[in-house]
């Protein structure tokens, strides 16, 4: 029986999702195939309240979740960059935890280096190099746009190679 995993980017302007599916009963050193479901973004607009951009991220994610019926999930830890922006981001997190949480839906959490080390080897690769290997790895033609939408099918590969 195949398997889903999503895999999330958090952000109050953007979240990026990626679904991820995939045979458990094959090895991974067997170079299974991990065959890529949907990826794309949940927006909200900038200039719109805060509350507001929350209900729309909780409504999507709910959709992204009934839609796809994942039965595991990696998250990208926070990372802070300005705390005004972090803020944001840990509220935009705590809606997505809840969600999560009413559909009893396990999750890893992933640093930024984490997912980085996962994918390329080296902890301080660049976007661009995970980009690369998001692409080169799933075997698509471009890399996914938009970045959000990208580094969430990073971090869906990342909780994968880390399934017990």
């Amino acid at each position: 029986m195949r398997k889903r995993i999503l895999g999330l980017d958090p952000g109050l302007a953007i979240l990026g999702f990626g679904i991820l599916e995939y045979d458990p009963a094959t090895t991974r050193n067997l170079k299974p195939e991990l065959e890529v479901v949907d990826f794309g973004i949940i927006e909200t607009p900038a200039g719109t309240e805060v509350g507001s951009r929350l209900c729309t991220i909780y409504d999507d994610l709910n959709s992204v979740i009934e839609t796809y019926q994942p039965d595991s999930v990696s998250i990208e830890k926070l990372f802070f960059y300005r705390m005004g922006n972090t803020i944001l981001v840990a509220q935009a997190r705590g809606v997505v935890m809840l969600v999560l949480a009413q559909h009893q839906l396990p999750f890893l959490e992933f640093t930024p280096a984490q997912i980085k080390q996962a994918l390329t080897g080296y902890g301080n690769a660049d976007k661009q190099d995970v980009q690369a290997a998001v692409q080169r790895e799933l075997k698509l033609d471009k890399i996914p746009r938009p970045d959000d939408a990208a580094d969430a099918l990073a971090v869906a590969m990342t909780g994968w190679f880390n399934l017990d």
